[in-house]
């Protein structure tokens, strides 16, 4: 096996490999050279449009969904991709916010996403406020039918909620992990009893290096694409240096490694999550 690693986790599942509009203009002999888990791949568009991959002379599987080109590393997906029924549906917008490289394990990068505690401390003035700091108590469980996590009843108060927020309110959550790779946050919105859709999809460049693809599916008919975009990138931007700067740059599984809080169930359940199906890429080993 070509890539650094043997952890069918990443090598059976789908994994992106960055916007599928950057296959614009590309062929078989100009394409697109993608890094991902310490390869580069080479990415074209055939004659027909579909999205071709390829690792030196090996042909691997790929295709484009939800505005992005996803690869399956080993050639034999154990699964479908997952669905993402907000994208395209009627009625919202869908941005792509670009991606940001960060140089730590992406089970950090998700984990991270999942954690509402930061809010206050992080993302002051936007995502949270001293001394509303509390984590309410929420519901959070493994669908016994796709194995996807979902936290439920989630709620935060927050000073700005998104681009189209300009007062403070309570915002309703809820979150979603597909793959170790991919998560969804849906939340509040400007529509009245909807949810504004924000995917999380990360392209492991390496064992400690990522970049952050974020997509939204949104109700926003103020907010320009490019505001949206800002928005988006300067909440990732204040959490990449915390991310960056942890003591352990690969995440440890192991419950004595970092003491979780009750406002940790999320983080408790995907790291448990982890452990059932045997992840080792980007794992800190066990004491």
């Amino acid at each position: 096996m070509p890539f650094n690693t043997d952890d069918p986790n990443m090598l059976d599942d789908w994994l992106v490999a960055g916007p599928a509009a950057a296959l614009a203009g590309t062929s078989d002999t100009a394409p697109r050279p993608v890094r991902l888990l310490g390869e580069t791949l080479h990415l074209w568009r055939d004659a027909s449009g579909k999205p071709q991959c390829r690792l030196g002379s090996q042909v691997l599987a790929v295709q484009s969904r939800h505005g992005y080109l996803w690869v399956c590393p080993g050639g034999k997906p154990a699964r479908p991709l997952f669905d993402f029924p907000e994208y395209g549906e009627a009625g919202r917008r869908t941005v792509d916010c670009g991606g940001i490289g960060v140089a730590v394990s992406r089970l950090r990068v998700i984990e991270n996403f999942l954690d509402m505690a930061h809010f206050p401390f992080v993302h002051g003035g936007i995502l949270g406020q001293v001394p509303h700091t509390e984590v309410a108590r929420y519901q959070v469980q493994v669908d016994p039918a796709t194995r996807e996590i979902w936290a439920t009843d989630c709620r935060f108060w927050q000073p700005r909620a998104s681009a189209a927020h300009g007062s403070g309110s309570e915002v309703i959550y809820k979150y979603r992990v597909m793959q170790p790779l991919t998560a969804m946050l849906y939340k509040s919105s400007s529509r009245d009893g909807a949810l504004d859709a924000i995917g999380l999809f990360l392209q492991p460049l390496d064992d400690e290096h990522v970049i952050a693809h974020t997509l939204l599916a949104c109700y926003d008919d103020t907010s320009t694409d490019a505001e949206l975009i800002a928005f988006q990138q300067a909440i990732f931007g204040q959490d990449k240096p915390i991310l960056e700067n942890h003591a352990f740059k690969r995440m440890p599984l192991e419950g004595r490694a970092e003491t979780p809080t009750r406002g940790d169930t999320s983080s408790v359940t995907y790291r448990r999550w982890l452990r059932e199906r045997g992840m080792r890429f980007g794992v800190r080993p066990a004491a």
